[in-house]
């Protein structure tokens, strides 16, 4: 199985491993296939005691064995980890059972969950081809706040929001070329319904 660039770790033993120091420096090591003796010698750690934590992320699905490698009279397993970046689903925030009761009945915030993790997932994609690259990675973001007087002025900035993006779609858009992914939220600001103060 090849190596993803970015995979996203939603497992609290996963997620545990990835806030460990030596075990995150560990995985980073074994982006490229490595033995326990060569991520040994780069930390200055006992063979034996790397061993132990390389079995255990490969345990947790984090790294696996990728074949052998002859040392004298030595045969190295071989080990790398399974992406090249990791990125902390933000469900693990939540109780798995009580983010599923929240969003049972909450169909955008639950499609609003999947999108933050898929930018987070993006964005981890192009750190990684930055790091490789010299090329500047072209981007926009911006983020404003508005204040609607009440539910039908904010239904109304909706449709008119999404004419505009359908508008500036179809005049710019093209059929063929770089495809981009935008990413268009809204919601309310937690504790964000007091009044503007001047």
């Amino acid at each position: 199985m090849p190596q993803a660039a970015v995979e996203i770790v939603s497992n609290s033993e996963q997620a545990q491993a990835l806030t460990t120091p030596a075990r995150r420096r560990m995985i980073e090591l074994l982006k490229d296939p490595g033995t326990a003796a060569s991520v040994a010698r780069e930390l200055g750690m006992p063979r034996q005691k790397v061993n132990y934590h390389i079995k255990s992320l490969e345990k947790t699905g984090l790294v696996r064995r990728t074949g052998e490698r002859r040392n004298g009279n030595f045969i190295e397993q071989l080990y790398q980890s399974i992406a090249r970046r990791f990125v902390l689903s933000q469900e693990l925030a939540w109780d798995g059972d009580t983010l599923m009761r929240a969003l049972a009945d909450q169909v955008s915030l639950n499609h609003l969950l999947s999108l933050g993790s898929k930018l987070q997932c993006d964005v981890a994609e192009l750190l990684e081809k930055a790091t490789m690259s010299s090329d500047e990675i072209p981007s926009l973001s911006t983020e404003i706040e508005v204040r609607f007087a009440d539910a039908g002025s904010r239904a109304a900035f909706a449709e008119d929001l999404l004419d505009a993006v359908k508008k500036l779609t179809a005049k710019h858009g093209a059929k063929r070329g770089d495809a981009y992914r935008m990413l268009i939220a809204a919601y309310p600001i937690a504790g964000g319904n007091h009044e503007r103060r001047v």
